[in-house]
């Protein structure tokens, strides 16, 4: 454990590192980040981050970032739970929440519990109703890393009253350390999708990946082509842990993706020159306003656990250290 940094409001973050086989990465306090990936024999980060946390409490706030208690947009700023209407911040173009707003965990330091040199767990509290969130919430992230190359986030979710509960990894990806994602292939098990309003919002309806959104079989993708905002349907609920998507570098650097969530979200980052993709395991977005979509409610007393792995495997294209 080393300092990394103290946020403007005087608080201390720490960077965990962790090792084991060919893999090494660095998780911050801040966000429970994962602020670093790096693959043996590759001189490139393959995860988009930095060494400054100013850079964490600003532009890149969501790079890397537990992202809870709700993750992406609800509409209208609004939620329906059971016979109420809970209204959050209107933090994304005037009239929607965006990332849970200013009650984010991403924007809040997290308390670390253990760390040995292959895992580490994070800790947070959220108060009832922060954020127009109802329930006391512990929030648990215990990151886990294996050889040869395999890094799991575990994210663990306990309340004491009904609320909504959509937590996710959102690392943004580059196999090949290039300016820009070009030349990557990806290829997630999805038959169906959700197109977007362009708001970036679902329209609500399920479609069939035909044409430019199927990515059924490994296809190459780069900036616009096609344009990416939208959530890809893995199943209706949550299922075992299974392999859902494969991005490959031109490099043949490659990277699995495993996880227990119903959709995987997927984001060009197009307000930053397309530099990676997000790829976020997750409850379908916007869920309690959209009839049909699998319901994020957490019920006081149970337990959400919620997994994604990833694993890594070097290609044989990379250029030397």
């Amino acid at each position: 454990m080393a300092y990394f940094g103290t946020t403007a409001a005087g608080e201390t973050v720490e960077k965990i590192t962790l090792s084991a086989g060919d893999l090494s990465v660095a998780i911050l306090t801040w966000g429970a980040v994962i602020q670093s990936v790096r693959l043996k024999g590759i001189p490139y980060d393959l995860t988009l981050g930095s060494e400054t946390l100013a850079d964490y409490e600003g532009p890149l706030r969501y790079h890397g970032s537990i992202i809870a208690p709700v993750v992406n947009r609800l509409t209208n700023a609004q939620a329906a739970l059971h016979d109420q209407t809970l209204n959050f911040q209107v933090n994304f173009n005037g009239q929607h929440t965006l990332h849970s707003g200013d009650a984010g965990t991403q924007l809040k330091v997290w308390n670390l519990v253990h760390a040995t040199g292959t895992e580490c767990l994070l800790a947070l509290i959220l108060p009832h109703n922060e954020g127009g969130f109802p329930g006391t919430r512990r929030i648990t992230a215990l990151f886990q890393i294996a050889t040869p190359a395999s890094l799991r986030l575990t994210i663990t979710t306990t309340t004491d009253a009904d609320t909504i509960l959509n937590a996710t990894n959102h690392s943004y990806w580059n196999l090949d350390g290039t300016a820009d994602f070009t030349g990557h292939s990806l290829r997630i098990k999805a038959d169906h999708y959700l197109p977007a309003t362009p708001e970036f919002i679902p329209t609500g309806e399920i479609r069939p990946t035909t044409d430019m959104f199927d990515f059924r079989k490994s296809k190459p993708i780069g900036p616009n082509t096609p344009d990416l905002d939208n959530c890809f349907c893995l199943s209706q609920a949550q299922q075992p842990l299974r392999d859902v998507l494969t991005l490959t570098g031109q490099s043949g650097t490659e990277m699995t993706v495993a996880t227990t969530e119903p959709g995987i979200q997927i984001y060009d980052c197009r307000h930053d020159h397309y530099k990676g993709l997000a790829i976020e395991a997750q409850g379908w977005p916007d869920a309690p306003n959209k009839p049909g979509f699998p319901p994020i409610t957490l019920a006081k007393g149970e337990t959400l656990t919620q997994i994604t792995e990833w694993r890594f495997t070097p290609g044989d294209k990379n250029p030397q250290p």
